[in-house]
């Protein structure tokens, strides 16, 4: 057991090394400026990500390491949390699941990026280990500790709903669910719930339930032409992310889990089958991010783990080496990018690449402001460009009104647009400005002169560079 602890210690010390020098993710600058103006609710998500932010920079200032530092500590106590359910469920059972969790690549680079999806696995993980702490000790009063799990999970992302769902479908199933039913206990934890997520309910209803909108208008339409590519899309994604080995280990672990009957196995599968079930049922309306299956992956490692003795005697090292290998590669490749991909299927270049370099381009021109159409530059240019010039958030996305930032600029200051969208009007282009990476382009801006008509929220600064 030390040595497992003294494992996941220097795991974590590793991953707060990498976030302090990674640069920032489009999603992260945008969520550090959440974090800046701290509110029950923002027009993507609700709270959660921009207080962990917030107590991150007050710690360590406005750094990459202060955007991300909470989040491989939340890794790591989610970690024990599913080492301890699943030594409860079967002794050994429980290092090996948190040992695959910590593999997978989603995981091990995910926690390192400070997005929603933090708090949310955290907390899922939380009321999960307090379910099974329930189920196997017949103690009500975890009841209360799952109410407090499920509703900060919600408040970190609206999938926090598919645990509460999904924990309700698992107690209507059985006989010992319903007769739970039928005790305050549950009520008094969806309860709990509520009353944490209500601040989230305050702010959508003061702002025309913009939030619920943006993120329930995804159900709104299908699109069955698009649909066998997105669902070979969400499968061959979750083979990557999870690490092909530790992927068919996880699915052996859930049809063996099919024939245990005990309620602990039925809540596994509860937790893990009706969240899939939605995202394959997404299929139809869009494609599925590949981030937000992560709520599934506790408990398919804890199936994974469950398998008999045999197969994974076979098969957990090389589950762990390939798991923790492909992760070290994919660090390896953000940091310095040394495999020679194209930069169209290189999701680390994707994201993090040549961000500080357009800010330093746009900046160079020296214009009385900055703005554009596409809410990743603007994040990432007010994150990284000099402090002395203005960045504006673009008066047609929505994201920017639901803040109540200052508004900045007078009627015909002439600034800078960098307009990503080929089908809007650019009037008066000067030129364009390319995002890349070992000289494979990455985005293609268009760089057109602006003259303000009305003043624009001013997003926040952290100084020059970011520091």
């Amino acid at each position: 057991m030390r040595l497992a602890l003294a494992a996941l210690l220097a795991l974590t010390l590793l991953r707060l090394a990498l976030a302090a020098a990674l640069p920032l993710a489009p999603d992260e600058a945008y969520y550090y400026a959440w974090s800046t103006h701290l509110q029950t609710g923002y027009y993507d998500h609700p709270l959660v990500v921009a207080l962990l932010i917030r107590l991150g920079t007050t710690l360590f200032g406005p750094t990459a390491l202060g955007i991300r530092f909470t989040g491989p500590l939340l890794a790591a106590l989610g970690s024990v949390l599913v080492w301890d359910a699943g030594e409860r469920l079967r002794p050994g059972a429980g290092l090996l699941a948190a040992a695959l969790l910590n593999a997978t690549l989603l995981i091990g680079v995910g926690c390192i990026i400070m997005t929603p999806d933090t708090p949310l696995m955290f907390f899922w993980m939380l009321g999960l280990w307090a379910l099974i702490r329930l189920v196997l000790g017949n103690n009500p009063r975890w009841w209360l500790a799952v109410g407090v799990a499920a509703g900060a999970a919600l408040a970190s992302k609206y999938t926090g709903a598919l645990f509460i769902v999904a924990v309700f479908g698992w107690l209507l199933a059985s006989v010992q669910g319903r007769a739970a039913l039928r005790t305050p206990w549950p009520w008094v934890a969806g309860a709990l719930a509520v009353a944490l997520f209500s601040p989230v309910l305050a702010w959508n209803a003061v702002h025309h339930w913009v939030s619920f909108a943006k993120q329930g208008g995804r159900e709104g339409h299908l699109d069955f032409g698009w649909a066998a590519e997105n669902f070979f899309e969400l499968v061959t994604s979750q083979f990557a992310l999870a690490t092909p080995v530790i992927f068919v280990l996880a699915g052996a672990g859930l049809w063996h889990l099919r024939r245990d009957t005990s309620p602990a196995a039925r809540l596994l599968l509860w937790l893990t089958l009706l969240p899939g079930a939605v995202f394959i049922e997404h299929v139809f309306a869009e494609r599925v991010q590949g981030n937000w299956v992560a709520v599934l992956y506790p408990t398919i490692c804890l199936a994974a783990a469950l398998l008999p003795a045999d197969m994974l005697a076979r098969w957990r090292l090389r589950a762990l080496a390939s798991g923790f290998f492909i992760t070290a590669l994919t660090c390896a490749q953000a940091l310095w990018g040394f495999i020679p991909l194209p930069a169209n299927i290189d999701p680390t270049a994707l994201q993090l690449a040549g961000w500080r370099n357009v800010a330093l381009q746009a900046a160079a021109l020296h214009p009385a402001f900055i703005t554009s159409d596409d809410y990743w530059a603007t994040s990432e240019i007010a994150y990284y460009a000099p402090a002395d010039i203005p960045v504006y958030g673009d008066n047609i996305d929505k994201r920017w009104a639901s803040f109540a930032w200052p508004k900045g600029g007078s009627v015909g200051d002439a600034g800078l647009v960098l307009v990503r969208r080929k089908e809007a009007a650019c009037p008066d282009q000067i030129g364009t400005l390319t995002r890349t990476r070992g000289g494979h382009v990455l985005t293609t801006y268009r760089l057109c002169r602006f003259t303000l008509s009305a003043p624009l929220a001013v997003l926040p600064r952290p100084g020059a560079d970011g520091h």
